[in-house]
């Protein structure tokens, strides 16, 4: 039975679980993968500049997207634009237990070309699609194991194509080669300087492109703003050194951040959870064998 209060409130009566947890898998350049359990509420309100895909493995996982709520059950798929608003919790008793992929959208453009125009975009966030979920089950049924190149590759293709075919929306007009070559080049250099402050100045010069050209052709290709994309890069740095044992605050410093509440409040952003309830929940998996 999927509870009738209203989103927000069983987040509040539950609150976090003492047996929650998140658990993550190798990874591979432009793939995470995860597999969570939360007993009640799971995340604040968020957006990342990934696709967030993966299943329901048990239970009702419930969260509020594009002004609705939305309950994935067993069995059933969720897909998450880049960018787009939301959060987490569980919909019934028992909470809920799922697998996810997060796969930056250069991939998706890369495997499906760039006369495909932009971001294929699926509107309803649940759904049941077998072509998808075999895609998906290729790369989130072992996670114990790092990706083979090869079959990642394969999955990034069958994921895209599965996401492209279940795009409704009409034809669209292709980004020419000298865009996409342009957004490529400020990716890279975002990646390289992702631990200081850039200037558009700089982008332009690296770019040929003003900058609101920039920002326009730039969220088309990966579903992001470059200054969203530079924090995100950030906040990646800052998990890695979280989970190498380094203090909240020198992972702040050393990624980029003015100072620990200045990560604070883009992680939360970013992820829906403190960095300190991320880092509790991340232990908790090495240490629970349920997680194994």
């Amino acid at each position: 039975m999927l509870s009738p209060v209203t989103p927000g409130r069983l987040e509040r009566s539950c609150g976090s679980s003492p047996n929650d947890w998140i658990r993550f898998a190798p990874s591979r350049p432009g793939l995470e993968r995860i597999e969570a359990v939360f007993g009640g509420y799971a995340f604040d309100p968020h957006r990342h500049d990934t696709y967030a895909i993966g299943y329901t493995v048990n239970g009702v996982q419930s969260f509020d997207y594009r002004g609705a709520r939305c309950d994935s059950t067993t069995g059933q798929i969720v897909v998450l634009h880049p960018d787009e608003v939301h959060d987490g919790r569980a919909g019934a008793s028992g909470g809920f237990r799922y697998r996810l992929l997060y796969i930056e959208p250069r991939l998706i453009r890369n495997a499906l070309g760039h006369e495909t125009g932009p971001l294929p975009f699926v509107r309803s966030p649940v759904v049941r699609n077998a072509r998808l979920m075999t895609a998906l089950r290729s790369v989130l049924d072992d996670l114990d194991h790092e990706l083979d190149e090869l079959a990642s590759e394969g999955a990034v293709l069958a994921i895209a194509e599965a996401l492209h075919a279940l795009d409704t929306s009409i034809a669209k007009k292709p980004l020419s080669a000298t865009c996409a070559m342009s957004v490529e080049r400020a990716r890279q250099f975002l990646d390289a300087h992702c631990d200081r402050v850039v200037a558009s100045a700089e982008l332009e010069a690296v770019t040929g492109l003003d900058r609101y050209m920039l920002a326009r052709h730039f969220r088309a290709t990966l579903g992001t703003s470059p200054y969203r994309y530079l924090t995100l890069r950030r906040l990646d740095k800052a998990r890695s050194m979280m989970r190498a044992g380094h203090s909240l605050a020198s992972s702040a410093l050393d990624s980029g951040f003015s100072d620990q509440s200045h990560m604070t409040r883009q992680f939360k952003q970013a992820y829906g959870l403190s960095p300190s309830r991320w880092r509790a929940t991340w232990q908790a998996a090495t240490r629970d064998p349920a997680a194994q």
